[in-house]
């Protein structure tokens, strides 16, 4: 499969396995992983990802300067993965755009597993910034991102190890490669 140029857009909200899928999709087809995010750029700033949450919240420039720096990297030359929560609606022109879901215990149990901290605290604190992003999405962008219908596959990773995942991604895109030089398809076309 040739894929240098493909653009796969990898979203779901935090612990759903985004980023860990992505990294893999990007390394099995040689493709840049591009994975900016709040946590990136509090790193950058030197301040902790709750204080960039709580900014946020009044301030929509921290939206606007992962989003925008996001999109503006997945954009340059190339291919890539671009694994964020709203990288199937910042990148409408993905040739995939893949949805990943897990149940709130999941996902909490996830998070746990990465950053330590009391589980029941690390539950109310993701359905709280599930809550908060939700709502500044809304606001920004105009996006549902619990509408997700736009999507060109969908995966619950309940039950799923992040790499059966990212091979079921890359033989979705394999299906939606064209014969011709590798280039991919639209949507919907029956390959």
């Amino acid at each position: 499969m040739t894929t240098p140029t493909a653009r796969i857009a990898v979203s779901g909200k935090s612990g759903c396995g985004n980023t860990t899928v992505s990294r893999l999709i990007a390394d099995r087809l040689g493709l840049r992983f591009i994975n900016f995010t709040f946590r990136s750029l509090a790193s950058e700033k030197g301040i902790t990802l709750h204080d960039v949450l709580r900014l946020a919240k009044d301030d929509d420039w921290w939206d606007r300067a992962v989003d925008n720096r996001q999109v503006a990297l997945a954009r340059s030359d190339g291919g890539c993965v671009l694994g964020s929560r709203l990288a199937i609606w910042m990148l409408p022109e993905a040739d995939l755009k893949v949805y990943l879901r897990a149940s709130d215990e999941t996902r909490a149990r996830r998070i746990h597993a990465r950053e330590g901290g009391d589980l029941s605290e690390i539950a109310a604190f993701t359905a709280g910034r599930d809550s908060q992003d939700h709502a500044r999405y809304l606001e920004l962008y105009g996006i549902d991102n619990d509408d997700y219908s736009i999507a060109d596959l969908v995966v619950d990773t309940d039950r799923l190890g992040p790499e059966e995942i990212a091979e079921m991604v890359v033989e979705e895109l394999g299906r939606r490669i064209g014969a011709e030089g590798g280039h991919p398809v639209p949507p919907g076309s029956i390959l």
